[in-house]
């Protein structure tokens, strides 16, 4: 599914981007694009980024 029509960028690439290392939304629009046209993505982002962060094999130790 498309999260960013303006960059044509999926869901998919949103949460490999996560997966190589990208933990804020400004760092998933440097490594996808996503989320620096119109901005209606952004919230789309940020339910993907937390979701995948809540995920016990993704946090980040403190």
């Amino acid at each position: 599914m498309y999260v960013c029509v303006c960059k044509a960028v999926t869901d998919k690439q949103v949460v490999q981007a996560i997966d190589q290392g990208a933990c804020t939304r400004r760092q998933l629009m440097q490594c996808t694009g996503a989320g620096g046209v119109c901005g209606k993505c952004t919230q789309s982002l940020k339910s993907l980024l937390d979701e995948k962060m809540c995920q016990p094999d993704n946090r980040q130790a403190a």
